[in-house]
């Protein structure tokens, strides 16, 4: 069996160390330990003095120790109190901006330089945009090209010596031939033998175009006829002004009259399938006489004039 230490001296060897230590803060303490001390010991001293002083002398250490353990104490718990200044943890109030961001009423003027582009934030407890606070530095905001300095008196020309505007460009001249359907294909050439045309062979040119294609002068001229031609259709005759005919058949409309005067390249109407036709196209003559089978090739008569659309 296990036996237990007496529990006196142990005891009397912690109070002892107390006192000790008690004895050496006094000095420090000074005044603050004394009046923290003297309500203590009033409590504990008997109502009778003993003789000799050995047991009040105990008793006067002991209150010293406590009194000073509980200013040691306080002064701990002070330091450590959540609500002193130096155990207060400061939060962001708005997430991403600084813990130290100032109440809208304490905002300073705007500053003279950011280092980033402006962006919409706001500040803590304001409802609105805090974007007017924001100043752009001059790095991020677009150049401005320098001014051109004033001429001096002396640089300034004389009116005589002011160069004069240059003329301005003359307008292109209007062209003095045209193919009748720029880059339309042809489908069935001059001068091919058919036995079903009056004449024996085919006395113009026929060009595969869609109905409703513009047509177009292929020279100055003026209107000779415009209206319906029997196996034709509707037909537009052109006098050229070296003397020639153009011809047109087989249009679906005519915008010129008998008389009227035509500009190279001017439209004269739309192709159609009119008349003794087999499909969309336009049959196109080029006669020395208005008269059928009076035709040259109307390819080679345009190609002489510089006419190269076909």
């Amino acid at each position: 069996m296990s036996s237990v230490p007496p529990v006196g001296p142990a005891l009397r060897r912690l109070a002892a160390l107390a006192a000790a230590q008690a004895a050496a803060w006094q000095p420090r303490l000074g005044q603050a330990v004394r009046t923290h001390a003297a309500p203590l010991r009033t409590l504990t001293v008997p109502r009778h003095t003993l003789p000799g002083g050995g047991l009040g002398t105990d008793r006067h250490r002991t209150v010293t120790a406590i009194g000073a353990s509980a200013v040691i104490l306080s002064g701990a718990l002070l330091v450590a109190a959540p609500g002193s200044a130096s155990a207060q943890t400061v939060i962001p109030t708005t997430p991403g901006s600084s813990a130290f961001t100032a109440s809208p009423s304490a905002v300073p003027a705007a500053a003279p330089v950011q280092v980033a582009g402006p962006s919409a934030y706001r500040l803590p407890h304001d409802h609105g945009s805090a974007q007017q606070y924001v100043a752009v530095a001059a790095n991020l905001l677009p150049p401005e090209p320098p001014a051109a300095p004033a001429p001096s008196a002396d640089q300034v020309p004389a009116p005589d010596q002011v160069p004069a505007p240059e003329p301005a460009p003359e307008p292109a001249p209007a062209p003095e031939w045209s193919a009748p359907v720029p880059g339309a294909p042809t489908s069935n050439p001059y001068g091919v033998a058919n036995p079903e045309y009056a004449a024996g062979y085919h006395t113009g040119v026929d060009f595969a175009v869609k109905p409703g294609t513009p047509l177009l002068a292929v020279g100055n001229a003026t209107v000779v006829s415009a209206g319906w031609d029997g196996a034709y259709g509707k037909e537009v005759v052109l006098r050229l002004a070296d003397g020639r005919y153009a011809q047109y058949a087989h249009m679906s409309s005519i915008s010129v009259s008998a008389g009227d005067r035509v500009s190279a390249a001017e439209q004269i109407g739309r192709s159609g399938n009119t008349g003794n036709s087999t499909g969309p196209h336009l049959h196109f003559e080029i006669r020395s006489s208005n008269h059928y089978g009076a035709v040259v090739n109307p390819i080679a008569y345009l190609s002489g004039h510089g006419v190269t659309g076909f």
